[in-house]
């Protein structure tokens, strides 16, 4: 996303965002988190990415945190 020059790219579909979003209790249907994200314009890119990174996949920790 930002990679290609959009720093407002939001994917409210994703299901990593939806999850994320549910979990920090936003709106999680694409129609209201998109409706949500619009405070965050013009940096929703930014949003995408600390969303994703709420989740548990493994590739959001440190190796050392998985030996924890």
């Amino acid at each position: 996303m930002r990679s290609m020059g959009d720093p407002d790219a939001f994917i409210a579909a994703d299901l990593g965002i939806k999850l994320a979003a549910e979990k920090l209790g936003m709106p999680a249907t694409p129609l209201s988190l998109t409706d949500h994200s619009h405070l965050w314009r013009p940096w929703r890119s930014y949003a995408v990415q600390y969303l994703w990174a709420t989740g548990e996949h493994p590739i959001n920790h440190m190796p050392d945190e998985e030996a924890a």
